[in-house]
This record gives structure tokens, sequence and C-alpha cells, in this order.
């Protein structure tokens, strides 16, 4: 709970710095060590959205554990959070809440 709140509050506290969304949003999963094609990792992030807004996915963690099957084997699930928290950050900020109930829980 508190490392959710660790690895998420600097990652949606960052704003894109480009005109391309896809490309900041693949330079900051960079830094997380989470690599792969650029528009594979977008469409994830954009479908974690979607499945963030329609209620799919109820919390942190039910996101982190579909981003972690779409990620490569190696992946953990501190990345799987890193990511969600970097696809809230540049696809749809209006989820930010899902983050912050799990930093309190």
């Amino acid at each position: 709970m508190a490392a959710v709140a660790a690895v998420a509050a600097p990652i949606v506290l960052a704003a894109p710095s480009h005109a391309d969304p896809d490309t900041d949003f693949a330079n900051q999963l960079h830094t997380f060590g989470i690599y792969g094609p650029r528009d594979y990792n977008a469409w994830i992030g954009k479908i974690t959205c979607k499945r963030l807004a329609t209620g799919l996915d109820k919390d942190t963690y039910a996101s982190a554990k579909f981003i972690l099957t779409n990620l490569p084997l190696d992946s953990t699930q501190g990345q799987a959070i890193q990511f969600l928290g970097a696809a809230i950050a540049t696809y749809c900020p209006d989820q930010v809440g899902v983050l912050q109930r799990a930093a309190v829980q």
C-alpha cells in the first residue's frame, strides 16, 4: 500500500513534455526498465484506462494484474504498477483516484 504511493506519486505528478503522448509514455516506461514496441505499450496503456473507466478493473491491483499479464514474462508487479501510473498520467489523468485510493489502503 505504501509502496504503491511511493511508486505512483512521482509518475502521476510528472507531466508529459512532448506533443506525442505515445513517445512520452514509451520514454517513461524505459526509465522503469520496461521495453517493447512503442505502439503495443501505448495500446495496453489506453486499454488499461478504458478498463478503469468502464469499471472492469475495480482498483490498482486489478489493473496491475491485467498489465502484468501483457508485459514480458520477467516483469515485476512493481513494474506493472509503474506502468499503470504512467498510463494514468499520460492517457487518463481523470483516473488518478485509483492510485490515491490504493495508497491509503
